[in-house]
């Protein structure tokens, strides 16, 4: 589901210039619509989450994806700026609470020690989708002509119906809790139940028994912190996004579907990062100095960018990669672990929808720097302070630290005698004496 979700939030990066060709588009107003994606996004975040808890998370993210597709296949038919902008702001709509429902459902299914893997499993397809929408669409690009259509407009239209059927499929496999699991046993479903319920209680004890607020948990200043290190995020993992295309063309001589394998690289190598650093946050459980190391990285990337040649610019901009890739994941199990389970959908999808303000700061500031200097290093070097601000930032945040060795081995043995998972080794018999 996230590769589709990203393929049909990006790819409007690989139809920028014969979008912008075509119905008119300065570069000002193309990254304005690519970024009133996240304005309605964030505002009808928490409203989806809440809502997610009603319906559960079969219903709701089937018609996420549904009528996220419907949009996406409806950028076809694009002919002019206005028409543009309310497709993007009405693409935000559809999306809006996929991301932080997907996050919370974890929490609902995974205790915290294998919760860092299975985020950046999942934050993972983003990575796949970058590497598979550069190829994908420079060769639907290339379908320019066919039946009197252009490359773009093929493009959204078989992009945006994939996600449509796929959202019919997901339907039928996708199981809301733990109890609607067919494929465990019910000794099983217990103990996984039992162990995500006693991390719960754990957290919320030390609250009190008292009826938690939502509104007040929202107003946490250690929210604030998420909501400002999320939108660092996103205003560099989107500016590498949405721009990397344009990047990859100025090397000159290339074909659509040329510019689509290069772009794929550094996405295919942030791939292996996200999925090694979120192996090694779980082993160690420490979140923190792991997030600050990715942000650095993907600060130092970016800035190397501003300085070298295309080629090796495309080089340094794997290094950005990686970085900005692998700080999502580690990220997201730090408000998971310190997060009440009774307020968590949506506080997750209030941090998400305001961090991912940066998806519309990043591109509209990118675009007017390029009309205005014919650059974007500027806006590159910027990216690179704000990583290395939200990196001392981290100092701040509380949760994420390291997870206590001994309480994974209960878990484990706990797990084990009550049929979850392999079975403890039998202790070996006292010697007589």
């Amino acid at each position: 589901m996230f590769v589709a979700n990203y393929i049909d939030r990006v790819n409007i990066g690989f139809a920028q210039d014969q979008l912008r060709a075509e119905v008119g588009l300065s570069a000002g107003a193309f990254g304005f619509g690519a970024g009133l994606f996240f304005v309605a996004y964030a505002i009808f975040e928490v409203p989806s989450n809440m809502l997610l808890e009603r319906f559960g998370a079969k219903v709701w993210l089937t018609r996420i994806m549904i009528t996220w597709g419907l949009v996406a296949t409806a950028m076809a038919f694009v002919n002019s700026a206005e028409m543009f902008y309310v497709l993007r702001f009405l693409l935000g709509v559809a999306e809006a609470g996929f991301f932080p429902a997907v996050i919370y459902y974890f929490t609902r299914w995974l205790p915290d020690a294998d919760r860092g893997r299975a985020t950046a499993i999942f934050l993972m397809g983003s990575g796949t989708a970058s590497v598979i929408a550069g190829p994908l669409s420079g060769a639907l690009l290339e379908m320019h002509g066919l039946a009197g259509h252009s490359g773009w407009q093929w493009m959204f239209f078989i992009e945006g119906m994939a996600s449509v059927v796929l959202g019919f499929v997901v339907f039928r496999f996708l199981d809301s809790r733990v109890e609607d699991a067919t494929w465990l046993t019910d000794t099983e479903k217990a103990a996984l139940t039992a162990a995500v319920d006693a991390e719960q209680t754990a957290r919320s004890s030390g609250r009190g028994t008292e009826r938690v607020s939502r509104w007040k948990l929202l107003a946490d200043p250690q929210m604030l912190l998420f909501c400002w290190i999320y939108f660092a995020i996103s205003l560099a993992l989107y500016a590498v996004t949405f721009w990397l295309p344009s990047i990859v063309n100025d090397i000159g001589g290339l074909s659509d579907f040329e510019v689509g394998l290069l772009v794929a690289v550094p996405w295919l190598c942030a791939i292996g990062a996200v999925y090694v650093s979120g192996r090694a946050s779980d082993r160690t459980g420490r979140r923190r100095p792991f997030l600050v190391a990715a942000l650095i990285t993907g600060s130092v990337g970016t800035f190397l960018a501003t300085v070298v040649s295309p080629w090796l610019g495309l080089a340094a901009l794997c290094i950005a990669a990686m970085g900005f890739k692998t700080s999502s994941p580690i990220f997201w199990t730090i408000p998971q672990s310190y997060l009440d389970a009774r307020v968590a959908a949506p506080a997750i999808a209030l941090v998400n929808s305001i961090g991912n303000l940066g998806g519309f700061v990043s591109p509209t500031v990118f675009g007017i720097l390029e009309d205005t200097t014919g650059s974007t290093e500027g806006g590159l070097i910027g990216l690179s302070v704000v990583g290395i601000i939200a990196a001392m930032t981290v100092a701040l945040v509380r949760g994420g630290g390291r997870n206590d060795p001994r309480r994974g081995r209960r878990t484990g043995e706990a797990a084990a005698r009550t049929g979850l998972g392999s079975k403890p080794k039998p202790k070996p018999k006292p010697i007589e004496t």
